[in-house]
């Protein structure tokens, strides 16, 4: 993958929005951050429902409801482990799988009172899809509070695999079964902003999101791309208000991908794998998450 230029991203989105609405490795990571406890170990979690499941601000639900969960140990050194799981449909079932299930390790260091370094590792796995779809991708993220303020800039790098190679230079060279490019193996960059403000006095917070990916610019051994297009950006603005365990989220997600520049990604790339619609357009995505 040649980097001809490179990003700096500001934004926001935390657990609450992860598991619904704008996935990235640094959100399916944040039940961990979240964790705190005077003892050796915490264990926290999460159940949600939501009217998308958007990774990257591509459906990975064929734009339809997705049920979602994840839980997290965290050691009071700063190691965790953790896993996430979300229903698929349509793009995002890798060969056939009906399921995405993550499993996340790391460390988080605190710099200092108001601000950390988070780095770890998500294992991308589809039970009960085709061969070679899973893959790893480390990442590291640094996070910052300033009153009601919190900012997290983050990397994701995927290094070469095949499970995001470019095997199919187009749509329709996949839906016809023709491999161009076998075998082949690919990396993904991906760079993000997180930024989140607490309304003083209310139970809401205001989020905000923007990412860019680079990766392969045709489809991988299942028909599908990490980075869809070879680079594009993603970003959402959204709000979510908590009352107790239960947080409700709103947000309204849309990446750069026109329906021109998709065109050849098709038939795979879009809503029921018709060949119609932009499974990557703007949309409000509404959650509600429980945690535990």
């Amino acid at each position: 993958m040649k980097f001809l230029h490179a990003a700096v991203v500001v934004a926001i989105v935390g657990f609450p929005i992860t598991a619904q609405a704008q996935s990235t490795a640094n959100d399916k990571a944040e039940a961990a951050n979240a964790a705190a406890s005077s003892s050796t170990l915490t264990v926290s979690g999460s159940a949600s429902i939501a009217s998308d499941y958007r990774f990257r601000g591509v459906s990975q639900s064929d734009q339809e409801m997705a049920v979602q969960g994840g839980i997290t140990i965290v050691h009071e050194s700063g190691l965790y482990v953790g896993t996430w799981a979300s229903n698929l449909a349509g793009w995002g079932t890798f060969g056939g799988a009906n399921m995405e299930l993550d499993l996340i390790g790391g460390y988080k260091a605190k710099l200092a009172d108001d601000a950390a370094l988070d780095i770890g590792l998500t294992w991308y796995m589809y039970p009960g899809g085709a061969d070679r779809t899973d893959f790893a991708e480390p990442y590291v993220k640094l996070t910052g509070t300033s009153g009601p303020a919190t900012l997290t800039a983050g990397v994701a790098y995927a290094p070469r695999q095949q499970a995001i190679g470019k095997w199919y230079d187009t749509g329709i060279d996949a839906a016809n079964g023709i491999f161009k490019n076998p075998g082949d193996k690919d990396d993904n960059l991906y760079l993000w902003g997180d930024g989140a403000m607490a309304l003083a006095g209310t139970p809401v917070t205001a989020r905000v999101h923007v990412g860019h990916s680079w990766g392969q610019d045709g489809l991988g051994p299942n028909a599908t791309a990490v980075a869809p297009t070879g680079e594009y950006w993603d970003w959402s603005l959204g709000a979510d208000a908590t009352y107790r365990n239960l947080t409700f989220n709103v947000s309204y997600i849309d990446t750069d991908i026109s329906n021109r520049e998709a065109t050849y990604l098709r038939p795979s790339f879009s809503k029921g794998q018709d060949g119609t619609g932009n499974i990557a357009g703007g949309t409000v995505v509404l959650s509600l998450t429980a945690a535990f």
